[in-house]
């Protein structure tokens, strides 16, 4: 059983310690030790998680918007032959935007078999294709609601209500901190919020502490974290916010403040540790050219920055890295192709596959991949089908059944797992939850998703809550 931090009694409270404490440079000790505390009061998962880990950190790759399950890696050739066909009311689903005179939609791209393992790759996504022998796909997740918002916090909370703490905040909070002068979880962001808003990656009811550390650098220099002050006077100035929070922690149940505390002497040390990791002048010619940064697209050379930097940042001993896509059309999201499907997701492709597979391969050649879990996935599929054939086609929000990728991390290699129906309108084997995803990534980084809990409002909250089970058989 947890206790609830409230119930918990000391000699000494910590607001008393933080009350009495002098300042200055001691409090950089003591705000990481309160960090820490704060964390095990509501959870026994130690550092270093519950049973032995295969992997130790995460880079998850937001296709953000839903890119089409039978347009990468969900060949179906039924499609093609029926295309134009009304898909009939047995095919309709509340999951999807559906009705029975919608037409079945074939893919505008060819897919072979891919590598030594024959993994089903469409030519939509050449360069991630060539690493398919890595790749372990998932063919058969099924969501809640075909809706951006709601699916983007289930992807990102395990709730399609909000208020819940990030899936990165969870590892942080359960993993605890490698290095101390930088943050656990951080999201390199492509000038886009997907919608849901920032609930995609906050700690809610966890320590703040664990919330996503959000940094946007569209060339070597960091252009949210260089100081606007000289060091002497940013200390002066932190010195005496140290000394108002401290009397205010001292007056009031609000932990938050505590959290603070230590976010402003992260943030302080950030500026020195990150601009550091974000510069990748070091970085030979051969790695610029295969994350593709020597490229004229400022979209693509953006996003092949973050990809780099996100190796960069695991290499360190970051836990968490999630990238965002950025949005080049007046649109919902940036895979979100109601229509011109081929043109924009050609145009998504054109600006995040090449970058996606340098990563891989570049984790692998540096001995990264076994400790390091990929995640590449949108919030949802989109539609095999469509209101009417024409030349700027498209497709729908389709949750019955989608596809996603992970690699490394113990995940087996090459490999595909569930299936589809012929058309790729619904799930037919092994039906896949974001809680059963959620839960195998925590187990492979040593993390039980029943254990990990938190106490809030009276229970036992986890990512995955009653849900969740992990997927022994993708993992070797």
């Amino acid at each position: 059983m947890f206790a609830d931090a409230s119930a918990v009694r000391r000699t000494m409270t910590r607001r008393e310690w933080l009350s009495t404490a002098s300042n200055g440079f001691g409090m950089l000790a003591l705000s990481s030790l309160l960090a820490e505390e704060t964390r095990l009061e509501g959870s026994s998962v130690k550092s270093g998680g519950d049973f032995s880990a295969k992997a130790k950190s995460v880079i998850f790759c937001f296709m953000d918007g839903g890119p089409s399950h039978v347009d990468t890696f969900d060949p179906k050739p039924m499609l093609k032959e029926r295309q134009g066909e009304a898909i009939g009311a047995s095919a309709v689903s509340t999951k999807s935007q559906s009705t029975a005179d919608r037409v079945w939609l074939g893919s505008p791209w060819q897919f072979r078999q891919r590598g030594q393992s024959g993994l089903w790759v469409s030519e939509l996504l050449p360069r991630i294709a060539e690493v398919a022998d890595d790749l372990c796909v998932l063919r058969s997740l099924v969501g809640r609601q075909p809706l951006h918002g709601q699916q983007n916090l289930l992807l990102h909370t395990g709730r399609v209500t909000g208020m819940a703490p990030s899936f990165g905040s969870w590892v942080s909070y359960g993993l605890g901190t490698e290095r101390d002068n930088l943050p656990n979880y951080v999201l390199l962001n492509n000038d886009w919020i997907p919608n849901g808003g920032f609930e995609n990656f906050g700690s809610a009811f966890l320590p703040a502490s664990h919330a996503a550390t959000m940094l946007r650098a569209k060339g070597v220099a960091m252009d949210n974290i260089t100081p606007s002050d000289l060091p002497a006077i940013q200390r002066r100035k932190l010195d005496l916010l140290r000394e108002q929070d401290s009397t205010f922690a001292a007056e009031t149940a609000e932990d938050s403040i505590e959290s603070a505390i230590k976010n402003y002497e992260t943030a302080f040390r950030l500026q020195t540790t990150i601009p550091e990791l974000a510069d990748i002048s070091g970085e030979s010619v051969a790695t610029r050219r295969m994350y593709g940064l020597e490229t004229s697209n400022d979209y693509k050379k953006h996003y092949a920055l973050q990809c780099l930097r996100a190796r960069r940042l695991v290499e360190a001993g970051v836990r968490f890295v999630e990238i965002t896509c950025p949005l080049t059309h007046p649109n919902n999201s940036p895979w979100d192709q109601h229509s011109k499907l081929k043109k924009y997701h050609e145009e998504n492709a054109m600006i995040t596959e090449q970058s996606v597979a340098a990563l891989i391969r570049d984790l692998k050649q540096r001995g990264l991949l076994d400790t390091t879990i990929v995640v590449w996935a949108g919030e949802m599929g989109r539609t095999p089908h469509t209101p009417k054939i024409k030349e700027d086609v498209g497709r729908d929000h389709h949750v019955n059944g989608y596809s996603i990728f992970l690699a490394g991390g113990g995940f087996k290699k090459g490999v595909t797992y569930g299936t589809t129906d012929e058309f790729g309108n619904s799930v037919v084997e092994h039906p896949i939850s974001i809680h059963d995803v959620h839960a195998t990534i925590l187990h492979q980084l040593g993390l039980d998703h029943q254990k990990l809990t938190f106490r809030f409002g009276g229970r036992d909250v986890s990512l995955t809550d009653v849900h969740g089970n992990v997927l022994n058989d993708v993992l070797v």
